[in-house]
């Protein structure tokens, strides 16, 4: 069984029974930002659970997306790209970027950042990372944008804060929205630009209620539905 600190349980229950239910947005935000402060700045998670079907590939659900008030977070990205691109990728914060060496250096171990983006150039020879980047969700892909010719453009919109999303096998997205600190109204903001960004790209194959179920939570803070 999980163990729950005194403070979570604390929490827990201000939300029963009366506020058992699902809040409106503009509340949740509110009382998981009344949450007591740790000793960190939480990040604020939103996770809707959709009505598809993860096994049928025509239903997945997968991409990124840039906030309008980012996350509160700088991510380090790296850039698979010819000698032509690299200095550009460097001025637009790739912490890495090459080609023939940056793959050595991954096959060798390292794997400190958080994105790759990659030319579709230099593919041929990423490909062979996909043993080690795969598993950790690090392959550059054109469905979550990280696989472009815009090498540069791609680098500035991850490293500021750009985010990917996809379901996972119970049909749930989990995407961070912002910084327990956060003005409320800038988390709305975000929360109810993913939300929009989800409706815009429901698959045609999904059936029934698209988005069935909607909370948020702080990492070390119980969940909260919100009516959607």
């Amino acid at each position: 069984m999980r163990f729950r600190s005194k403070r979570y349980k604390k929490e827990s229950q201000q939300l029963t029974p009366a506020s058992a239910g699902a809040m409106s947005l503009a509340e949740a935000v509110e009382k998981v930002k009344s949450f007591k402060s740790v000793k960190f700045d939480q990040t604020i998670e939103c996770v809707l659970h959709l009505g598809i079907d993860p096994k049928q590939a025509d239903q997945l659900i997968r991409g990124s997306i840039s906030l309008p008030h980012g996350i509160g977070k700088q991510k380090k990205v790296i850039a698979f790209c010819e000698d032509s691109d690299i200095e550009a990728a460097r001025a637009a914060g790739a912490i890495e970027a090459g080609c023939d060496e940056l793959v050595k250096k991954i096959s060798d171990g390292w794997l400190d950042f958080d994105v790759a983006i990659a030319s579709p150039k230099v593919m041929s020879k990423v490909g062979k990372l996909g043993r080690v980047l795969g598993p950790q969700g690090k392959m550059p892909s054109p469905k979550n944008g990280t696989l472009t010719a815009d090498v540069a453009t791609a680098v500035a919109e991850f490293a500021a804060g750009k985010v990917e999303f996809k379901n996972d096998a119970g049909s749930n997205i989990h995407i961070v929205v912002g910084k327990q600190s956060f003005e409320a109204e800038k988390l709305i903001g975000n929360i109810e630009a993913f939300v929009s960004h989800i409706k815009k790209i429901k698959p045609a194959a999904a059936k029934g209620t698209y988005i069935r179920k909607m909370c948020i939570s702080a990492t070390m803070s119980p969940s909260i539905a919100v009516s959607i």
